[in-house]
Protein backbone atom coordinates (compact mmCIF):
# COMPACT_ATOMS: atom_id res chain seq x y z
CA UNK A 1 0.00 0.00 0.00
CA UNK A 2 1.58 3.67 -0.67
CA UNK A 3 2.40 5.86 1.72
CA UNK A 4 -0.50 8.49 0.46
CA UNK A 5 -3.27 5.97 1.04
CA UNK A 6 -2.20 4.51 4.18
CA UNK A 7 -3.20 7.23 6.50
CA UNK A 8 -6.50 7.64 4.60
CA UNK A 9 -7.47 3.94 4.82
CA UNK A 10 -6.35 3.75 8.84
CA UNK A 11 -9.14 6.88 9.24
CA UNK A 12 -11.43 4.68 7.29
CA UNK A 13 -11.05 1.71 9.41
CA UNK A 14 -10.93 3.76 12.50
CA UNK A 15 -14.43 5.08 11.97
CA UNK A 16 -15.65 1.82 10.56
CA UNK A 17 -14.85 0.25 14.11
CA UNK A 18 -16.24 3.21 15.86
CA UNK A 19 -19.88 2.90 14.21
CA UNK A 20 -19.77 -0.55 14.18
CA UNK A 21 -19.72 -0.66 18.39
CA UNK A 22 -22.20 1.88 18.63
CA UNK A 23 -24.39 -0.29 16.38
CA UNK A 24 -23.36 -3.60 18.56
CA UNK A 25 -24.44 -1.70 21.83
CA UNK A 26 -27.78 -0.41 20.11
CA UNK A 27 -28.49 -3.92 19.25
CA UNK A 28 -27.81 -4.59 22.81
CA UNK A 29 -29.90 -2.36 24.24
CA UNK A 30 -32.73 -3.50 21.77
CA UNK A 31 -32.70 -6.78 23.38
CA UNK A 32 -32.14 -5.59 26.77
CA UNK A 33 -35.46 -3.66 26.72
CA UNK A 34 -37.28 -6.36 24.84
CA UNK A 35 -36.91 -8.80 28.04
CA UNK A 36 -38.21 -5.94 30.37
CA UNK A 37 -41.02 -4.80 28.08
CA UNK A 38 -44.13 -7.18 27.41
CA UNK A 39 -45.71 -6.31 23.73
CA UNK A 40 -49.33 -5.33 23.22
CA UNK A 41 -51.58 -7.54 21.52
CA UNK A 42 -52.34 -6.66 18.14
CA UNK A 43 -56.24 -5.87 17.46
CA UNK A 44 -58.32 -6.78 14.78
CA UNK A 45 -60.53 -9.82 14.58
CA UNK A 46 -59.21 -13.38 13.33
CA UNK A 47 -60.94 -15.29 10.71
CA UNK A 48 -61.25 -18.02 13.47
CA UNK A 49 -62.92 -15.25 16.06
CA UNK A 50 -65.00 -13.45 13.13
CA UNK A 51 -66.39 -17.24 12.37
CA UNK A 52 -67.34 -17.99 16.12
CA UNK A 53 -69.22 -14.96 16.03
CA UNK A 54 -71.48 -15.60 13.22
CA UNK A 55 -72.46 -19.29 14.71
CA UNK A 56 -73.49 -17.46 17.68
CA UNK A 57 -77.13 -16.84 19.06
CA UNK A 58 -78.29 -14.98 21.18
CA UNK A 59 -81.61 -14.05 23.74
CA UNK A 60 -83.57 -12.02 21.94
CA UNK A 61 -83.10 -7.84 22.57
CA UNK A 62 -79.34 -7.97 22.24
CA UNK A 63 -76.98 -8.03 19.77
CA UNK A 64 -73.33 -10.07 19.98
CA UNK A 65 -70.19 -8.21 19.19
CA UNK A 66 -66.41 -8.70 19.76
CA UNK A 67 -64.77 -6.81 23.39
CA UNK A 68 -61.38 -8.24 22.67
CA UNK A 69 -58.98 -11.22 21.49
CA UNK A 70 -57.25 -12.46 24.71
CA UNK A 71 -55.29 -15.75 25.39
CA UNK A 72 -57.22 -18.42 27.79
CA UNK A 73 -59.22 -15.58 28.80
CA UNK A 74 -60.66 -16.66 32.06
CA UNK A 75 -61.97 -13.82 34.76
CA UNK A 76 -62.76 -10.23 34.56
CA UNK A 77 -62.78 -7.48 36.31
CA UNK A 78 -64.19 -4.72 35.20
CA UNK A 79 -62.16 -1.48 36.00
CA UNK A 80 -63.98 2.05 35.11
CA UNK A 81 -61.57 4.52 36.38
CA UNK A 82 -58.82 2.98 33.69
CA UNK A 83 -61.25 2.50 30.67
CA UNK A 84 -61.22 -1.34 30.80
CA UNK A 85 -60.99 -4.23 32.12
CA UNK A 86 -58.59 -6.81 33.61
CA UNK A 87 -58.35 -10.13 32.65
CA UNK A 88 -57.32 -13.66 34.62
CA UNK A 89 -56.31 -16.50 32.98
CA UNK A 90 -56.18 -20.41 34.46
CA UNK A 91 -52.04 -19.60 34.06
CA UNK A 92 -48.90 -17.34 34.96
CA UNK A 93 -50.33 -14.22 32.70
CA UNK A 94 -52.84 -11.51 33.70
CA UNK A 95 -53.80 -8.91 30.95
CA UNK A 96 -55.40 -5.43 30.97
CA UNK A 97 -57.63 -4.61 27.44
CA UNK A 98 -58.12 -1.08 26.78
CA UNK A 99 -61.26 0.77 25.85
CA UNK A 100 -59.83 4.44 25.78
CA UNK A 101 -62.77 5.92 23.76
CA UNK A 102 -65.91 4.19 25.23
CA UNK A 103 -67.18 2.54 22.28
CA UNK A 104 -66.96 -1.15 23.43
CA UNK A 105 -64.29 -2.71 21.52
CA UNK A 106 -60.76 -2.32 23.52
CA UNK A 107 -58.11 -0.64 21.57
CA UNK A 108 -55.18 -2.14 23.35
CA UNK A 109 -54.36 -5.44 25.16
CA UNK A 110 -51.61 -5.76 27.56
CA UNK A 111 -49.48 -8.01 28.88
CA UNK A 112 -49.26 -6.43 32.79
CA UNK A 113 -47.73 -9.64 34.70
CA UNK A 114 -46.84 -13.23 33.92
CA UNK A 115 -45.80 -14.75 37.23
CA UNK A 116 -48.39 -15.83 38.78
CA UNK A 117 -49.07 -19.84 39.11
CA UNK A 118 -52.92 -19.39 38.29
CA UNK A 119 -54.14 -15.62 37.56
CA UNK A 120 -57.79 -16.44 38.04
CA UNK A 121 -59.21 -15.22 40.98
CA UNK A 122 -59.23 -11.48 40.19
CA UNK A 123 -61.55 -8.40 41.95
CA UNK A 124 -61.40 -4.72 41.32
CA UNK A 125 -62.30 -2.12 43.69
CA UNK A 126 -61.02 2.09 42.94
CA UNK A 127 -57.17 2.00 43.24
CA UNK A 128 -56.90 -1.75 43.77
CA UNK A 129 -56.17 -4.96 41.68
CA UNK A 130 -56.72 -8.22 43.81
CA UNK A 131 -55.05 -11.29 42.74
CA UNK A 132 -56.06 -14.65 44.91
CA UNK A 133 -53.27 -17.46 43.02
CA UNK A 134 -52.84 -20.97 43.70
CA UNK A 135 -51.21 -20.65 46.67
CA UNK A 136 -51.09 -16.89 47.85
CA UNK A 137 -53.59 -13.73 47.81
CA UNK A 138 -52.11 -10.10 46.79
CA UNK A 139 -53.07 -6.88 46.04
CA UNK A 140 -51.78 -3.93 43.92
CA UNK A 141 -52.01 -0.59 44.74
CA UNK A 142 -52.78 1.27 41.08
CA UNK A 143 -51.90 4.55 41.55
CA UNK A 144 -50.15 5.57 38.72
CA UNK A 145 -51.41 2.55 36.88
CA UNK A 146 -50.60 2.94 33.23
CA UNK A 147 -52.41 0.25 31.47
CA UNK A 148 -49.09 -1.58 30.80
CA UNK A 149 -47.32 -3.00 34.06
CA UNK A 150 -47.82 -3.33 37.77
CA UNK A 151 -46.36 -2.33 40.28
CA UNK A 152 -45.21 -5.16 43.33
CA UNK A 153 -47.81 -6.86 45.09
CA UNK A 154 -48.91 -6.50 48.39
CA UNK A 155 -48.74 -9.92 50.20
CA UNK A 156 -52.83 -10.62 51.77
CA UNK A 157 -52.12 -14.17 52.77
CA UNK A 158 -49.75 -16.75 51.91
CA UNK A 159 -50.99 -20.06 52.87
CA UNK A 160 -53.58 -21.37 50.43
CA UNK A 161 -53.52 -25.06 49.63
CA UNK A 162 -50.70 -25.01 47.37
CA UNK A 163 -52.17 -27.89 44.95
CA UNK A 164 -53.11 -27.49 41.43
CA UNK A 165 -56.04 -30.28 41.28
CA UNK A 166 -58.97 -27.05 41.38
CA UNK A 167 -56.30 -25.05 42.16
CA UNK A 168 -57.20 -22.00 40.40
CA UNK A 169 -59.66 -19.49 42.43
CA UNK A 170 -62.15 -17.44 41.93
CA UNK A 171 -62.49 -14.00 44.17
CA UNK A 172 -65.45 -11.41 44.87
CA UNK A 173 -65.70 -8.25 46.84
CA UNK A 174 -68.22 -7.81 49.74
CA UNK A 175 -70.79 -5.39 48.58
CA UNK A 176 -69.18 -2.98 51.28
CA UNK A 177 -65.98 -3.62 49.85
CA UNK A 178 -64.04 -4.45 53.08
CA UNK A 179 -63.85 -8.25 52.52
CA UNK A 180 -62.51 -10.62 49.76
CA UNK A 181 -64.19 -13.96 49.28
CA UNK A 182 -62.47 -16.62 47.23
CA UNK A 183 -63.37 -20.01 46.44
CA UNK A 184 -60.47 -22.67 47.45
CA UNK A 185 -61.52 -26.09 45.68
CA UNK A 186 -60.98 -29.10 47.01
CA UNK A 187 -57.38 -30.97 45.49
CA UNK A 188 -59.33 -34.07 44.37
CA UNK A 189 -62.70 -35.25 42.48
CA UNK A 190 -63.86 -36.74 45.32
CA UNK A 191 -61.97 -37.13 48.66
CA UNK A 192 -62.03 -35.76 52.39
CA UNK A 193 -61.08 -32.25 52.79
CA UNK A 194 -58.78 -30.56 55.53
CA UNK A 195 -57.87 -26.74 56.57
CA UNK A 196 -59.10 -24.29 53.95
CA UNK A 197 -59.95 -26.94 51.31
CA UNK A 198 -63.19 -27.11 49.56
CA UNK A 199 -64.44 -23.81 51.65
CA UNK A 200 -65.28 -20.16 50.39
CA UNK A 201 -63.03 -18.28 52.62
CA UNK A 202 -63.90 -14.47 53.36
CA UNK A 203 -59.92 -11.97 54.56
CA UNK A 204 -60.45 -8.33 54.75
CA UNK A 205 -59.12 -6.52 51.78
CA UNK A 206 -55.72 -5.04 54.33
CA UNK A 207 -54.82 -8.55 54.86
CA UNK A 208 -54.67 -10.72 57.84
CA UNK A 209 -56.18 -14.23 58.59
CA UNK A 210 -58.85 -15.89 56.87
CA UNK A 211 -62.07 -16.92 58.66
CA UNK A 212 -64.13 -20.05 56.46
CA UNK A 213 -67.72 -18.31 55.26
CA UNK A 214 -69.17 -21.65 53.52
CA UNK A 215 -67.78 -25.76 53.59
CA UNK A 216 -68.62 -28.67 52.08
CA UNK A 217 -67.82 -27.64 48.22
CA UNK A 218 -66.31 -29.59 45.93
CA UNK A 219 -64.86 -26.58 43.50
CA UNK A 220 -66.54 -22.97 43.10
CA UNK A 221 -65.75 -21.06 40.43
CA UNK A 222 -68.36 -17.98 40.49
CA UNK A 223 -69.42 -16.13 43.13
CA UNK A 224 -71.72 -13.06 43.20
CA UNK A 225 -73.64 -10.81 45.77
CA UNK A 226 -76.95 -10.46 44.95
CA UNK A 227 -77.69 -6.56 44.64
CA UNK A 228 -80.78 -6.33 46.86
CA UNK A 229 -80.59 -8.92 49.76
CA UNK A 230 -76.54 -8.62 49.76
CA UNK A 231 -76.87 -12.65 50.05
CA UNK A 232 -73.52 -14.34 48.56
CA UNK A 233 -74.87 -17.04 45.72
CA UNK A 234 -72.11 -19.45 44.61
CA UNK A 235 -71.56 -22.02 41.62
CA UNK A 236 -70.41 -25.51 42.46
CA UNK A 237 -69.17 -28.29 40.34
CA UNK A 238 -69.93 -32.10 41.00
CA UNK A 239 -68.26 -34.88 40.82
CA UNK A 240 -66.45 -36.92 38.02
CA UNK A 241 -66.86 -40.43 36.99
CA UNK A 242 -70.75 -41.09 38.66
CA UNK A 243 -72.47 -41.13 35.16
CA UNK A 244 -73.38 -39.10 32.30
CA UNK A 245 -76.60 -37.86 34.10
CA UNK A 246 -74.80 -37.48 38.21
CA UNK A 247 -74.67 -35.42 40.02
CA UNK A 248 -76.65 -32.58 39.15
CA UNK A 249 -74.56 -29.35 39.52
CA UNK A 250 -75.23 -26.37 41.78
CA UNK A 251 -76.45 -22.72 42.44
CA UNK A 252 -76.33 -22.04 45.53
CA UNK A 253 -76.90 -19.13 48.00
CA UNK A 254 -75.10 -18.23 51.38
CA UNK A 255 -77.78 -16.23 53.29
CA UNK A 256 -75.60 -16.36 56.45
CA UNK A 257 -71.91 -17.42 57.12
CA UNK A 258 -71.39 -20.97 58.84
CA UNK A 259 -73.10 -23.03 55.63
CA UNK A 260 -72.26 -26.73 55.13
CA UNK A 261 -73.25 -27.88 51.42
CA UNK A 262 -72.33 -31.56 51.92
CA UNK A 263 -69.19 -32.27 50.26
CA UNK A 264 -67.72 -34.96 50.08
CA UNK A 265 -70.36 -37.18 51.46
CA UNK A 266 -72.73 -35.58 48.89
CA UNK A 267 -71.12 -35.28 45.37
CA UNK A 268 -73.38 -33.11 44.19
CA UNK A 269 -76.81 -32.24 44.71
CA UNK A 270 -78.76 -35.20 46.81
CA UNK A 271 -76.42 -37.19 45.11
CA UNK A 272 -74.29 -40.10 47.76
CA UNK A 273 -70.77 -40.42 46.82
CA UNK A 274 -70.21 -44.04 46.74
CA UNK A 275 -66.91 -44.26 48.90
CA UNK A 276 -68.57 -42.43 51.44
CA UNK A 277 -72.20 -43.74 51.38
CA UNK A 278 -72.12 -45.45 54.86
CA UNK A 279 -70.80 -42.78 56.90
CA UNK A 280 -73.59 -40.28 58.72
CA UNK A 281 -73.13 -36.58 57.31
CA UNK A 282 -71.42 -34.74 59.55
CA UNK A 283 -73.60 -31.35 59.80
CA UNK A 284 -77.15 -30.16 58.26
CA UNK A 285 -76.53 -29.46 54.65
CA UNK A 286 -78.18 -26.64 52.90
CA UNK A 287 -79.27 -27.76 49.27
CA UNK A 288 -79.02 -25.84 46.56
CA UNK A 289 -81.25 -23.68 45.07
CA UNK A 290 -81.21 -24.20 41.28
CA UNK A 291 -79.38 -27.21 39.31
CA UNK A 292 -77.94 -27.91 36.43
CA UNK A 293 -77.23 -31.00 34.13
CA UNK A 294 -74.66 -33.21 35.16
CA UNK A 295 -70.90 -32.44 33.93
CA UNK A 296 -71.86 -28.78 32.55
CA UNK A 297 -69.99 -26.89 35.04
CA UNK A 298 -71.32 -24.01 36.03
CA UNK A 299 -68.93 -21.26 36.31
CA UNK A 300 -69.26 -17.64 36.66
CA UNK A 301 -72.16 -15.71 37.18
CA UNK A 302 -73.53 -12.35 37.33
CA UNK A 303 -77.31 -10.72 38.56
CA UNK A 304 -79.25 -9.20 36.00
CA UNK A 305 -82.51 -7.60 36.44
CA UNK A 306 -83.52 -10.23 39.16
CA UNK A 307 -82.23 -13.18 37.27
CA UNK A 308 -78.70 -14.76 37.57
CA UNK A 309 -76.98 -15.27 33.85
CA UNK A 310 -74.40 -18.19 34.48
CA UNK A 311 -71.57 -19.50 32.33
CA UNK A 312 -71.91 -22.57 31.70
CA UNK A 313 -68.09 -24.24 30.58
CA UNK A 314 -69.60 -27.29 29.32
CA UNK A 315 -68.76 -31.09 29.91
CA UNK A 316 -65.62 -33.02 28.99
CA UNK A 317 -66.60 -36.75 30.22
CA UNK A 318 -69.92 -37.09 29.18
CA UNK A 319 -71.14 -39.85 26.41
CA UNK A 320 -72.62 -36.86 24.71
CA UNK A 321 -71.09 -33.54 25.50
CA UNK A 322 -73.62 -30.89 27.50
CA UNK A 323 -73.33 -27.29 28.48
CA UNK A 324 -71.53 -24.74 26.71
CA UNK A 325 -73.72 -22.10 26.89
CA UNK A 326 -74.69 -18.86 29.13
CA UNK A 327 -77.79 -19.54 30.82
CA UNK A 328 -80.94 -16.66 32.24
CA UNK A 329 -81.77 -18.61 35.85
CA UNK A 330 -85.13 -16.89 36.03
CA UNK A 331 -86.00 -15.62 39.57
CA UNK A 332 -89.57 -15.26 40.66
CA UNK A 333 -90.32 -14.71 44.02
CA UNK A 334 -86.76 -15.14 45.19
CA UNK A 335 -86.63 -18.16 44.41
CA UNK A 336 -84.86 -19.70 41.44
CA UNK A 337 -87.14 -21.72 38.64
CA UNK A 338 -86.00 -21.93 35.07
CA UNK A 339 -82.81 -21.58 32.81
CA UNK A 340 -82.98 -20.34 29.45
CA UNK A 341 -80.97 -19.93 26.74
CA UNK A 342 -78.57 -16.33 27.01
CA UNK A 343 -76.11 -17.20 24.25
CA UNK A 344 -75.58 -20.42 22.97
CA UNK A 345 -73.91 -22.15 19.27
CA UNK A 346 -70.69 -23.01 21.19
CA UNK A 347 -71.49 -26.46 20.71
CA UNK A 348 -72.10 -27.61 17.27
CA UNK A 349 -74.49 -30.15 16.13
CA UNK A 350 -72.05 -32.40 15.07
CA UNK A 351 -70.43 -32.54 18.28
CA UNK A 352 -67.21 -29.50 17.72
CA UNK A 353 -66.60 -27.12 20.42
CA UNK A 354 -66.08 -24.03 19.22
CA UNK A 355 -66.20 -21.85 22.53
CA UNK A 356 -66.83 -22.74 26.54
CA UNK A 357 -67.85 -19.55 28.28
CA UNK A 358 -66.16 -18.73 31.41
CA UNK A 359 -67.15 -15.74 33.16
CA UNK A 360 -69.98 -12.92 33.03
CA UNK A 361 -69.54 -9.15 33.99
CA UNK A 362 -71.38 -5.99 33.45
CA UNK A 363 -69.87 -3.51 31.35
CA UNK A 364 -70.24 0.25 32.20
CA UNK A 365 -72.16 0.95 28.97
CA UNK A 366 -75.22 -1.28 30.00
CA UNK A 367 -73.55 -4.49 27.65
CA UNK A 368 -72.57 -7.80 29.50
CA UNK A 369 -69.13 -9.39 28.87
CA UNK A 370 -68.30 -12.84 28.25
CA UNK A 371 -65.38 -14.38 28.83
CA UNK A 372 -64.17 -17.83 26.67
CA UNK A 373 -61.18 -19.47 27.29
CA UNK A 374 -61.15 -21.92 24.68
CA UNK A 375 -61.87 -19.12 21.42
CA UNK A 376 -59.46 -16.91 23.49
CA UNK A 377 -62.16 -14.28 23.23
CA UNK A 378 -63.77 -11.50 25.52
CA UNK A 379 -67.86 -11.60 23.94
CA UNK A 380 -70.08 -8.66 24.62
CA UNK A 381 -73.70 -8.59 24.44
CA UNK A 382 -74.93 -5.68 23.78
CA UNK A 383 -78.81 -4.32 24.51
CA UNK A 384 -81.00 -2.76 21.83
CA UNK A 385 -81.90 0.45 21.87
Amino acid sequence: MCTEIRPVFHRFALCAARWAGRLCVCLLLANVIGLFTRPAIAQGLSERTTKTQSLLTGEAGYRLAVFAEIPNARSIAVAPEFDGIFVGTRGPNLYFARDENGDGVAEAVNLIADDFKMANGIAYQPGTLFVADQHRIVSYDLTGFDGETLGRPRILFTNLPDKRHHGWRYSALSPDGSKLFVAVGAPCNICKVSGLEGTIISIPTTGGAPKIYASGIRNSVGLAFHPETGELWFTDNGGDGLGDDIPREELNRASDPGGFYGYPWYAGNETRSPQFADEDIPREVTFPEFTFNAHNAPLGLTFDDGDALVALHGSWNRTIPDGYKVVRVEFRNGKAVTANPFLTGFLRSNGEVIGRPVDVKHYGDGSILISDDHASVIWRMVPDQ
